[in-house]
């Protein structure tokens, strides 16, 4: 398999990968625009946005974008993040040019028909009704906004319903603008594709755009604090997050097999103790979320009102023990976990482009995958317990619980029993 980078002469980045054997294709436009990139007065529009680009172009209405890629047995869809917009596509490579000409028309020339956008506000608003009435959702849109507060990295993701009840058709003309610049734009490819034909395709399509000033994010800082709702469900949902390292940080490899280790699957601390050997809980589990400059290890579980209690306190008793508890044997299976996710999400060409556009994203360039692998294996046992250390005595933590929830001990009970 084999990777290759090329830069327009405006600052668009290609990257692709030849997988060999295979007769479809993965490719896509990721824009370094999302959630956080927006201003308050926008929130909620980089999604919108997404939205709209189906809606039809200058060349396409709506039902003919959906046509012609179905036509042909592909698939195309998009998504929003807090640092990211992503259109793809899944095609025959025999379709790779249709695929890559759709994708670049609805990021490029969306016509922003004011019916079409009054018909997805709609929709919109339904996702966020649907988002409210999930607990397991909603929970973590208010633990990133306590995490960070008046930020833009705390806020959703989908808006507020004030928000976006009032953006017009200039409002996503400006944020384009801003935004969605030849600099801000990673094309990427995997499967039965051709890097040059791509790049030719590609200068065709996007060569003519100018380059933009490139627009200032504003950085994350963890603050912490609680969110608490009382409310008569089957389950009281509870969430924990201690700041972790940034995917730009020496660290983030440790971050990681710390979080896959304390509750990333089955065999992990928290899974046993709270689950196997007390019953207290269906599901719990750890995972670290990361940013250019800051991230979150997250930890959540569901349980009843009468467990809860007891629930938060072996949380925070696992968290104390890692500190010093941590085994060889724990350190071993985490990294092996680690390793074997990344290489099995590597046989799919949809994942391979999304490894291949977040990997030039950050470091403007496609480490080879033992580079990945060696960081994995760097991570020793001294640097783990390091790192749960650090974890326990930074005093701030980030809380939010939802349901039947008034008998959780506070966040400030929380955090000094974990410095003690």
């Amino acid at each position: 398999m084999t990777v290759n980078l090329h830069t327009l002469s405006n600052g668009l980045r290609i990257v692709t990968e030849h997988m060999p054997g295979l007769q479809s294709a993965s490719l896509g436009l990721w824009v370094n625009a999302g959630g956080r990139h927006e201003r308050v007065e926008q929130n909620g529009i980089a999604h919108f946005l997404e939205h709209m680009a189906f809606k039809g172009t200058a060349r396409r209405s709506a039902l003919q974008i959906a046509e012609e890629i179905e036509d042909v047995g592909g698939y195309i869809n998009a998504y929003t993040s807090r640092e990211v917009t992503a259109y793809y596509a899944r095609i025959l490579k025999e379709d790779v040019a249709l695929a890559l000409d759709l994708i670049g028309d609805i990021v490029l020339n969306p016509i922003f028909d004011p019916r079409e956008i009054e018909v997805e506000r709609g929709v919109i608003l339904q996702e966020i009704g649907q988002a409210a009435d999930t607990p397991d959702d909603i929970i973590f849109d208010w633990l990133q906004e306590v995490a960070y507060p008046e930020q833009p990295l705390g806020r959703t993701i989908l808006g507020p319903e004030e928000r976006v009840k009032a953006f017009g058709r200039g409002d996503f003309d400006r944020f384009v603008a801003e935004h969605y610049g030849p600099r801000q734009l990673i094309l990427s490819a995997a499967g039965a594709v051709n890097h040059d034909e791509i790049v030719r395709l590609a200068e065709s399509q996007f060569g003519h755009l100018r380059p933009g000033p490139s627009a200032v994010t504003q950085p994350g800082q963890f603050v912490g604090g609680e969110h608490r709702v009382v409310k008569t469900l089957e389950q009281a949902h509870f969430t924990l997050a201690l700041e972790a390292p940034g995917y730009l940080s020496d660290d983030i490899y440790t971050a990681q097999v710390y979080a896959t280790a304390l509750g990333g699957g089955m065999s992990s601390r928290l899974f046993q103790e709270i689950r196997e050997k007390r019953g207290l809980c269906y599901t719990i589990y750890s995972q670290v979320g990361s940013y250019d400059d800051t991230g979150l290890l997250t930890i959540y579980a569901g349980t009843s009102a009468e467990d809860l209690p007891e629930l938060v306190d072996l949380t925070v008793e696992e968290l104390r023990r890692s500190t010093d508890g941590m085994t060889d044997a724990e350190l071993a299976r985490a990294r092996a976990q680690m390793k074997a996710g990344l290489l099995m999400g590597l046989e799919s060409p949809s994942s391979r482009a999304e490894r291949l556009a977040r990997l030039v994203a950050i470091w403007n360039r496609v480490p080879e995958l033992h580079e990945t692998v060696e960081r994995i294996d760097a991570v020793t046992l001294a640097g783990l317990r390091d790192h749960a250390e650090g974890l326990a005595s930074a005093g701030r933590a980030a809380m939010a619980l939802y349901g039947p929830v008034a008998g959780a001990p506070d966040l400030a009970n929380l955090t000094g029993r974990l410095a003690a």
